[in-house]
């Protein structure tokens, strides 16, 4: 019979470092409000919660790498909001910015302890598309991104009780 191992949503252990960029604020103000009422919900202490800002969306794998490597937070939450314009910026960013934070949060799963990293960043093509993930009718991302953390940081718990009762 296999064994399953899932993450779940009751109360994480351990500090929690949210990292939000300022550019597009009336936007990623909303996804961070969104995450520290989803953490404080699921029964995360206020004082186990810091907020991070940066400049924008590019500057935030920079924040993450420095965050993880501290060791202080069992999870980490990336927001920010990139919305496209008229020239080829959007893309450099948007990518840039995944990439960065996909490399950080693989070396963090890595880690010991681990640290789970989970993007909440918006790539939308018009403002309206951005209004609408940051609460207003397809829910808040930011949200999103922190159940997602939620969960990864109670599979990587789950994970470490397990290494080295192997046989």
């Amino acid at each position: 019979m296999p064994r399953y191992f899932d993450g779940d949503y009751l109360p994480p252990k351990g500090r929690f470092a949210i990292c939000v960029a300022r550019f597009n604020g009336f936007i990623t103000e909303e996804l961070a409000k969104g995450a520290v009422d989803t953490l404080v919900r699921h029964g995360v202490a206020d004082a186990d919660i810091d907020v991070y800002r940066c400049p924008g969306t590019y500057e935030l794998p920079g924040l993450v790498r420095r965050v993880t490597e501290s060791r202080q937070y069992a999870g980490v939450i990336t927001l920010g909001a990139v919305i496209r314009g008229g020239t080829p910026h959007f893309d450099y960013v948007a990518g840039e910015c995944a990439k960065g934070i996909g490399q950080v949060a693989f070396s963090a799963a890595a880690g010991t302890p681990a640290t789970a990293v989970t993007f909440g960043v918006l790539t939308c093509d018009t403002v309206e598309q951005a209004i609408d993930r940051a609460g207003v009718k397809a829910g808040n991302k930011g949200s999103e991104a922190t159940l997602a953390c939620i969960e990864m940081v109670n599979l990587y718990a789950k994970l470490a009780a397990t290494e080295g009762r192997k046989g």
